[in-house]
C-alpha cells in the first residue's frame, strides 16, 4: 500500500500526508480536524494553452484544435453505460463538479457524508474514458452554444480582446473553450490521445482536505488507479512570443449601459522554480493593492470623482508560460483611468512604492492567505493550482513577510511599461 509522509507546519497549524502511488499519482490529504465538510480534486496539469506537445516516447511534437482539453473535460463525465458521473454523486448527498483553465484540468466535489464512497466515483469516472463518434457529434452541439453564450457576454469578450492585444502567438489569447469552427474538427481519436497523454497518473493530483484518514483514502487509490507503465516528461512547445504587446488596443460594441474596460500589462518575466513564481505572484499582488486597491489614493479620488465605480479591480494571472497584469471595471471614460493608471505607475516608479502601505498590504495578504484554509474548496483548489506549478502553497506566509519595499521598486520599474500595456474597451452600441 502507498505510504505517507506526514509533515505538519506548527506557525500555521496544518498537518499534510503526502504519497505517491506506484503509478505516478501524487496524493495529498490536508487534515482539517473537526471540519464537517470534506472536500477532493483530482486534476490534470492539463488546460487550454497545451496545444502543442511531445507525447512521451515520440520525437515529433503533435499539434491539437484549440477547446480540446475543455472538450474532453466534458466528456469524460459520461460513462459507457451510458450513466453521467453527475447522477452518481446525488445519490451520496455530493457537490459535484469540474473545470477547465488555461493550464489544469480539474474534477472535484465537496460533501458532509459518504466521503469515501464519493471518492470512488470521482477515481473511478475520471479513470474510465468513453468517446464515441454518436457521442462526441453530441457534444460538439453543447459545446457550440456555450462558446456562442461566451461570444454574447461584453465581459468575456473584453477580458479575451485584452489578451489578443497582448498576446500575438501564445496560445493564453484564445478562449478556453475554444470557437465553434475548431471544436467541429473534434474526433474520438484525438480525445484518446489527448487523454492517454495527460491523464496519466504520473501528470496528475489527488488532493483531499477533510476529517479524513490517509489509510482509507490508500486503499482507495490502490483499488482503483491502474498502474502503468512509467510516462517520461511531456514537453510543452510554445511559439515564440515578442515582450512587447501585439496592439495596444482593443474595442467592440455590446448593448451594455456603461463602458467597461481591461488594461492589461503583459509580463516580460515568466517561468522559474515554484518559489520564484510565488514571490512573483505576491510581490506583484502587494503592488496591486498598494497602487490600485480600495484604500489607495487612486481609487478614492476616482471613485469620488465618478470616474470608476466598485466594479473597479487589479490582478494578476500567471502559469509557466505566461503572466499578466489586469486592470479592469465600467467608467463612462475608460481612457481617461488609463491616463490616470499610467500616472499613478510613473510617479511610484519615480519615487519609489509607499513604505507604510507596502507593510500594511503585506499583512493583509498575510491575512488573507490563513483564512483562506478555513474554507475546505478554497484551501483544496489553492493547492492543487500551486501543485502543479511547483509551488508549495504553505510557503506563502514566510515568503510575503520576507519581500522588501526595494524589491517593489524594481518590480513596478519592470512590470509597468508603456510598451507591454494593452487597453481592450467595450462601448455601449448607442456610441457608435
Amino acid at each position: 500500500m502507498m505510504k505517507f509522509v506526514k509533515t505538519t507546519d506548527e506557525k500555521l497549524g496544518e498537518t499534510v500526508c503526502r504519497g505517491v502511488h506506484e503509478s505516478g499519482l501524487t496524493v495529498i490529504l490536508i487534515k482539517k480536524k473537526n471540519f464537517c465538510k470534506s472536500y477532493a480534486t483530482f486534476s490534470t496539469k492539463y488546460g487550454s494553452v497545451n496545444t502543442e506537445f511531445v507525447v512521451p516516447g515520440e520525437q515529433t511534437p503533435t499539434k491539437v484544435i484549440d477547446g480540446i482539453a475543455h472538450f474532453l473535460e466534458h466528456k469524460v463525465f459520461e460513462q459507457p453505460d451510458g450513466t453521467n458521473a453527475f447522477n452518481d454523486f446525488s445519490k451520496y448527498g455530493a457537490n459535484a463538479n469540474a473545470f477547465t483553465s488555461f493550464a489544469v484540468t480539474n474534477y472535484l466535489f465537496s460533501c458532509t457524508d459518504n466521503f469515501y464512497e464519493n471518492l470512488e466515483i470521482l477515481l473511478g469516472f475520471v479513470q474510465t474514458p468513453y468517446f464515441t463518434e454518436e457521442n462526441v457529434e453530441k457534444e460538439k452541439g453543447i459545446i457550440a452554444q456555450e462558446i456562442r453564450m461566451y461570444d454574447d457576454d461584453a465581459d468575456q469578450v473584453c477580458y479575451y480582446n485584452c489578451l489578443k492585444a497582448m498576446y500575438k502567438n501564445h496560445p493564453v489569447r484564445t478562449e478556453i473553450a475554444g470557437s465553434v469552427e475548431e471544436i467541429m474538427k473534434t474526433t474520438p481519436a484525438l480525445l484518446y490521445k489527448c487523454y492517454k497523454t495527460f491523464y496519466h497518473p504520473s501528470n496528475m493530483a489527488l488532493i483531499c482536505v477533510g476529517d479524513l484518514d490517509e489509510q482509507r483514502i490508500a486503499e482507495l487509490v490502490d483499488k482503483h488507479i491502474k498502474t502503468e507503465k512509467t510516462q517520461g516528461s511531456i514537453v510543452q512547445v510554445f511559439p515564440g512570443e515578442p515582450r512587447t504587446v501585439n496592439k495596444k488596443y482593443a474595442e467592440a460594441y455590446f448593448d451594455i449601459p456603461m463602458p467597461m474596460f481591461m488594461l492589461g500589462f503583459k509580463d516580460k518575466e515568466v517561468g522559474g522554480s515554484g518559489a520564484d513564481m510565488l514571490k512573483r505572484e505576491i510581490l506583484t499582488s502587494c503592488i496591486l493593492r498598494v497602487l490600485f486597491g480600495k484604500s489607495s489614493p487612486f481609487y478614492r479620488r476616482l471613485y469620488d470623482s465618478g470616474l470608476i465605480n466598485k466594479s473597479f479591480a487589479a490582478f494578476y494571472e500567471y502559469e509557466d508560460s505566461f503572466g499578466y497584469v489586469a486592470i479592469s471595471g465600467e467608467s463612462r471614460d475608460p481612457k481617461a483611468v488609463e491616463k490616470e493608471i499610467y500616472k499613478t505607475v510613473s510617479s511610484a516608479a519615480a519615487s519609489g512604492i509607499d513604505r507604510e502601505a507596502f507593510k500594511r498590504a503585506k499583512k493583509v495578504l498575510f491575512g488573507s492567505n490563513a483564512a483562506s484554509f478555513d474554507s475546505v474548496e478554497e484551501l483544496g483548489n489553492e493547492y492543487m493550482f500551486a501543485f502543479h506549478r511547483g509551488v508549495e502553497l504553505f510557503d506563502y506566509p514566510e515568503i510575503c513577510m520576507s519581500l522588501t519595499a526595494e524589491e517593489a521598486d524594481a518590480r513596478i520599474k519592470e512590470l509597468f511599461d508603456k510598451e507591454c500595456g494593452s487597453l481592450s474597451v467595450v462601448l455601449p452600441k448607442k456610441m457608435i
